[in-house]
């Protein structure tokens, strides 16, 4: 291969120049080179530094027309070129040449970005968020094996070293879009499972979830633990908290393993049951509930504080808990809270 580059880098004419440039392509990708030999080589064949970058990971790879990986800081781009996979840009191709660009450096930046693409697409990982739904599956299940898993995970395009946090989501949203949100710039992945959305990630940004999205996360470390933690989480969310981290549940995820007729036999379940025939009562429940404080509670439901106090005292009586009571309220909460696990 060097002395092919080497025969190369002294033709001629551009025509003959052009076809062999082909020729040296065809004959890396028969070999089923990696990106880092793709640049290796290329970095030869132009006789100036050649990079290869992934916007997906934010990888990038250096060589020198030496053969090493490049140590100095990159110069100006000569001649740049992007990676195109399925009509979408995945990355760019440059060569870092000091003087004016070489009659063939077009043509090799051609080449190289559509090897480029094709290595991406045979070993991963593309931009794309959305991802098959089996891989997906096998990095989640507790059935899987460690080298299954981690086999997945290379494939989506997680390296080893990076912790994965997986949320389970519901959207009216793509899922690709709600990866791309909360997980900008970092690797993510996104694909449906069975009635939930499954989005492995390296990092979140709960704030930046779209309206309508409910989302629960688990924690990061070991994926199948974190998803049986997200699913568990997503049951907690509610309109005025629809993005619930595990971590934050604390002692109450307990309630999440209660037997669902145990929860129904349960005095304060029941009567939160009756009162939520009336969608006003749950509301106003739900309000003080969160915020702990009647005038808080009222500027939530944008009602004055005597209205609220009515319609508390008369929750109260249904109830039969002292809502003005610390010891009533955490009951009322925790009701409250049963009752919403019911409904899955």
């Amino acid at each position: 291969m060097e002395a092919l580059a080497a025969r190369l880098s002294k033709l001629d004419t551009e025509a003959e120049g052009a076809l062999r440039v082909v020729m040296f392509y065809d004959t890396l990708m028969r070999r089923r080179v990696d990106l880092p030999a793709l640049a290796r080589a290329s970095a030869g064949l132009a006789e100036c530094v050649t990079g290869i970058r992934l916007h997906g990971t934010g990888r990038v790879i250096r060589f020198s027309p030496e053969g090493r990986e490049a140590s100095a800081p990159p110069s100006p781009a000569s001649t740049t070129m992007p990676i195109t996979l399925d009509e979408e840009e995945i990355g760019s191709v440059w060569l870092e040449r000091p003087g004016p660009p070489g009659p063939l450096d077009e043509m090799v930046l051609d080449r190289l970005a559509l090897a480029a693409a094709a290595v991406v697409e045979r070993y991963g990982p593309a931009r794309t968020t959305m991802a098959d739904p089996a891989l997906v599956e096998l990095v989640i299940s507790s059935d899987s094996d460690e080298a299954a898993r981690a086999r997945a995970l290379r494939l989506l395009g997680f390296t080893a070293d990076l912790p994965i946090r997986v949320l389970a989501v519901r959207s009216p949203l793509p899922l690709d879009q709600v990866g791309g949100l909360i997980c900008p710039a970092r690797p993510v992945k996104a694909a449906p499972l069975a009635d939930v959305g499954v989005i492995l990630a390296t990092t979140t940004d709960p704030a930046r979830f779209p309206p309508g999205v409910r989302a629960g996360i688990g924690a990061a470390g070991s994926p199948d633990r974190s998803w049986q933690q997200a699913r568990t989480a997503l049951r907690f969310t509610t309109p005025r908290r629809p993005v619930v981290h595990h971590d934050d549940l604390g002692v109450l995820a307990l309630l999440a393993h209660v037997p669902q007729e145990a929860a129904r036999d349960n005095a304060d379940v029941a009567a939160i049951t009756r009162v939520a025939a009336n969608p006003d009562d749950v509301e106003t429940l739900d309000a003080y509930c969160t915020t702990g404080s009647l005038r808080r509670a009222a500027d939530l439901l944008h009602l004055h504080h005597s209205s609220v106090a009515r319609r508390l005292d008369h929750l109260g009586q249904v109830l039969g808990i002292d809502l003005t009571e610390p010891a009533g309220l955490t009951r009322a909460r925790l009701a409250l809270t049963a009752w919403r696990l019911l409904d899955d």
